[in-house]
This record gives structure tokens, C-alpha cells and sequence, in this order.
């Protein structure tokens, strides 16, 4: 049987169709769109099915994976000014739909993923039967938690992104400063996403301003800030940006741990989304310190699972597990 699938974010839409029955579902066919340039996903799912009407026949039903809050069965997504309706999308599809928060979506996905699909900053000693946490940071900050049941995962998704961030040094304490004069308050999602990484540059820009190269600043004003300071970051070509993917692994990392001790993910702690995908060269050295630096208890998160998701589908696979669920 065929299910639609589609993982909603700030950023990107992308839609897929999978077929699914016994084992791992199988895509079909996947497109990514820009988010905004449309006033709402079914302008989008009507995009999709014109370039590939053959896939509409037969379709058995449909889940969406979105960037923010899910109750009794909608959504005003949070970096998007989008209303999503999961009895309005059954009408226009004629399918059962479900709509679930995006980390819903990448925790059941992780479920699901071949070995060669996770690459472990830490193997720790996993048990397949523990409670699995998943991050991500993207145009936001996602967590969730999934806790394997007899009768199946069960998920728990919340807004962990938007917790208030906790500064560990004086460093942080000034980082601190600096984004509050921004915001007035500052979550971890003020510096574990996209423009939270071009906050970091310009954070330490502030503090160091002849570090700051012309080149790189002209960069940024014709391209992606974040995505600037991540490619130079990475590659080592201007040492602030470095120093701002640094700590902004080092903050994920932290993040991470706050995770992993509210929950003991015993089943692995997952990194998802295409900021980890970017950075990973600089996450195998400067995530790891951040997540185990947690005194009394860092004996205790040295022996968790902590992996990076390669598939950058993840949350569409674990839309199309749920959409399966609802035919089941």
C-alpha cells in the first residue's frame, strides 16, 4: 500500500509517497520545497501529485510531520504562519490523516534506520528495549523521547527547544548578556539553530571585532549567514567561525546531556537534522566534552549510545511508519 508522507519545516516542505506492508517502508518518490514560498502545505501536496499523478491512485492514507505543537489534531506551525488541519487534509485526500510534531516523526524514523545510517560519537553500551532521546537542531530546535512499549513506541514530543538556555561559564554568561539584549529572553533554540549559529559569529565578533574578516562578512551578506559560518567553520578558512561552530557544538552537546539525564536514554541519544550533517566534522571533536561535562553524573552518560542520524529523511521514514499505523 501506498501512504504520503511530508516533514514540515521553517525552512523546507518535503513530501514523499512510500510503499508500505511487512518490513522497512520503501520511497518512492520524494520533492523538497521551500516552505514559504507557499501560503500552506495543500498548495504543495497539489504541487506534488501534478508532477507525479499516478502516485494520488490508491492512496491508503497519509501522515505529516510538523515544526511545532500538535493538539487534537492541529497545528499553527511555530516558524511558519501555517494552520494545519488533519480532518481538513483527510476531505481533500480522501485518506485518513495524521498530523504529529516533527520529532515524533524523527523518533519513530531512528526506530527504523540501517546501521550504516548512524555514525556514534559515543557506542556506549545501547539497549534495545531503553528509552531513545532525539535532537535536532534546523530552523528550530526539536527533542523528543520514544519509550519502546509491548504494544509498540509510544513518543513523547515537547517544546525542550524553547527551555531556557543555561549559560556554564563566563563566557556563556556574556553570551548570555548579548542575547538577551536581542530577545529579552533567550531559549536553546537562540543558539541551536540556523541563525543561532550566525548569533555565536556575532557574538564573538563583538567581543574580538579585529578577528572579523571582510571577506567573510561580504560572504554573508550576499549568502546564508549560518550556512557561511558553518562552510568556513568547518573547513577551518576564517578561525571566528571556527571558534562559533565550536561552541555552538559545545551548547548542542550540553543540550544533549540535559536530555539524556532528564530521560536516561539507555536506547541512545540521536542527533538529527542537516545542521548535525553539516557540522559533523567538527561535532566528532567538540560535542562529546559539552555532553559529558556533567559532573557527579558524567560516569553515567559515558556508558549512553550517542549517534548522529546520516539519513536526512529520517522524519518522512518515521511519517510513513505512522501513516502505516493508521491502515494497520
Amino acid at each position: 500500500m501506498r501512504v504520503l508522507t511530508g516533514d514540515i519545516g521553517g525552512t523546507k516542505t518535503a513530501l514523499a509517497v512510500y510503499e508500505v506492508g511487512d518490513g522497512r517502508p520503501r520511497r518512492v518518490h520524494s520533492i523538497r520545497y521551500p516552505s514559504a514560498a507557499a501560503p500552506g502545505l495543500w498548495p504543495l501536496i497539489e504541487r506534488f501529485f501534478a508532477d507525479a499523478p499516478e502516485l494520488r491512485e490508491g492512496l491508503a492514507a497519509a501522515a505529516f510531520a510538523v515544526a511545532g505543537p500538535v493538539q487534537d489534531g492541529r497545528c499553527k506551525t511555530t516558524n511558519l504562519p501555517w494552520v494545519l488541519d488533519a480532518a481538513e487534509l483527510s476531505a481533500q485526500l480522501a485518506a485518513p490523516v495524521v498530523l504529529l510534531n516533527d520529532f515524533h516523526g524523527v523518533a519513530l524514523g531512528v526506530t527504523a534506520l540501517a546501521p550504516e545510517q548512524v555514525e556514534w560519537l559515543q557506542v556506549g553500551e545501547r539497549d534495545p528495549q531503553g528509552v531513545v532521546a532525539v535532537l535536532g537542531a534546523g530552523t528550530g530546535l526539536g527533542e523528543a523521547i520514544l519509550i519502546p512499549t509491548p504494544t509498540g513506541p509510544r513518543v513523547i514530543a515537547g517544546e525542550g527547544g524553547h527551555a531556557d538556555l543555561a549559560p556554564r561559564d563566563d563566557l556563556e554568561i556574556d553570551l548570555l548578556r548579548f542575547l538577551l539584549a536581542r530577545h529579552g529572553r533567550v531559549s536553546y533554540e537562540r543558539v541551536l539553530s540556523g541563525r543561532g549559529l550566525a548569533a555565536l559569529y556575532d557574538f564573538l565578533g563583538a567581543r574580538e571585532p579585529e578577528a572579523l574578516r571582510p571577506s567573510t562578512r561580504a560572504r554573508m551578506s550576499r549568502e546564508d549567514p549560518a550556512a557561511v559560518v558553518g562552510d568556513l567553520g568547518v573547513r577551518g578558512e576564517d578561525p571566528l567561525c571556527t571558534r562559533a561552530v565550536d561552541l555552538f557544538a559545545s551548547l548542542y552537546g550540553a543540550e544533549a546531556g540535559n536530555l539524556a539525564l532528564k530521560t536516561l536514554p539507555a536506547g541512545g541519544v540521536y542527533l538529527a537534522g542537516g545542521i548535525a550533517l553539516h557540522l559533523l566534522p567538527r561535532l566528532r571533536y567538540s560535542f562529546m566534552p559539552g555532553f559529558l561535562a556533567k559532573g557527579r553524573m558524567s560516569p553515567l552518560l559515558s556508558r549512553l549510545p550517542v549517534g548522529v542520524v546520516l539519513d536526512a529523511e529520517v522524519g518522512l521514514l518515521g511519517a510513513a511508519l505512522a501513516a502505516a499505523a493508521l491502515i494497520a
